[in-house]
């Protein structure tokens, strides 16, 4: 079997560039095109709807992302950018927050003066633009929702400063004619197979098994009317997988750092390497309970040079990482919806993100793909191949 084993001759990194100042008008005037006569409104998630009522959550120092999109989006739009852009409407809604990424959504929510409102009858029907500016990813529910009421948007979960100065602020034409370039490197490919190295633990390799698929690209885009939603900051190559065997590592919120075996697709058990042996029991636990929540739904590959953020959103889009998710795929052109989950709290789209500063005490040895009978390196320790480093220098 043929295989191409060149190492990177060029390292991009983030470190060094300059970034523009985060402008909403550019964002929007780029992701949006066009915006003129279109009716735009932000929706934000809060634990007590409560706060809503006068923006009271603007005086709650953990409400950093809820502020945010006050003062960066809101008052954005009212202080000239939906001038500027031709865009009417403005309005900020709170709905409840969920418990975790991707759960659907309740329907209830409340505008800024507390008065309850349905998202179905008084949001998605009546706005063409629709922002999510929450805590926990939105992008699986708007997206079906985006299909049914004909509205395109943007989900910007977890938006910190970091985010707001890079990877919000970058050309978005730009970005789309990168992860255009990777995704033609990458798609049809058949399987992708990825090995680790442990620090006092086993080496593992995971196989991926991708069927010739088109890979799909998260380029930051939704121009034109047709209903979709952008994950923002965007920027990366995905595959929904066909299937999967092996094992590889996953590092827990604890701390805790497991072995996770693979088969069919499907996550069956955790080993602990080192850490709780309750985290792993945990686990096991909810994998027999809702076998479903250990399906593989996601393999993605980052595109753009960004700073490390400390948010998954935005450091999953870096070149050089790549990131696999469980669960829920029907946003990404997978099978898995949430009617197929026993309990529907666990109907998460959960992504598990492979970077230096997220898992410092495991590396990727390499990431490699099989395509038209050839074998070709991808990734190695966290940096692109000279392949996919040539394909972006491209014209």
């Amino acid at each position: 079997m043929p295989m191409n084993t060149t190492t990177p001759t060029v390292q991009r990194t983030a470190q060094g560039r300059r970034f523009p100042a985060f402008d909403l008008s550019r964002l929007l005037g780029t992701v949006f095109k066009p915006t003129f006569g279109r009716k735009i409104c932000i929706l934000i998630d809060l634990p007590d709807l409560a706060e809503a009522k006068d923006h009271a959550f603007l005086k709650n120092p953990v409400r950093a992302v809820q502020q945010r999109a006050y003062e960066h989006f809101y008052l954005g739009l009212k202080n000239g950018v939906a001038q500027e852009l031709d865009l009417t409407g403005g309005e900020m809604f709170a709905y409840t927050q969920t418990t975790g990424s991707n759960l659907d959504l309740p329907d209830l929510c409340v505008d800024m003066n507390g008065r309850e409102l349905s998202l179905e009858k008084d949001v998605y029907s009546h706005y063409d633009i629709i922002l999510c500016i929450s805590t926990f990813s939105a992008t699986a529910p708007l997206t079906a929702f985006a299909k049914q009421y004909g509205f395109r948007g943007a989900t910007l979960h977890g938006v910190n400063e970091v985010i707001l100065n890079s990877g919000l602020a970058v050309d978005y034409e730009l970005v789309s004619v990168d992860a255009e370039k990777l995704r033609l490197a990458m798609t049809r490919a058949e399987w992708v197979e990825i090995d680790f190295t442990v620090e006092n633990g086993p080496d593992m390799t995971v196989r991926l098994e991708l069927n010739g698929q088109e890979a799909q690209k998260s380029h930051g885009l939704c121009q034109g009317d047709t209903p979709d939603i952008a994950n923002l900051p965007a920027g990366e190559v995905y595959f929904v997988p066909t299937g999967a065997e092996g094992t590889f590592p996953l590092k827990y919120e604890d701390g805790t750092l497991g072995k996770l075996t693979i088969t069919g697709g499907c996550i069956i058990k955790a080993e602990l390497i080192a850490g709780n042996q309750s985290t792993i029991d945990e686990h096991n636990a909810k994998l027999a309970d809702d076998p479903m929540t250990g399906v593989l739904g996601e393999l993605g590959f980052g595109t753009q040079v960004l700073p490390v953020s400390g948010a998954d959103i935005q450091d999953e889009k870096v070149l050089g990482t790549c990131h696999l998710a469980t669960g829920r795929d029907d946003h990404l052109g997978g099978h898995i919806t949430p009617q197929k989950f026993k309990r529907h709290q666990n109907a998460t789209h959960d992504d598990i993100l492979f970077a230096p500063h997220k898992t410092p005490n495991f590396d990727i040895k390499q990431t490699r793909m099989f395509r038209d009978g050839v074998v070709t390196v991808l990734n190695e320790h966290f940096q692109p191949s000279s392949y996919l480093l040539e394909a972006l220098a491209a014209e």
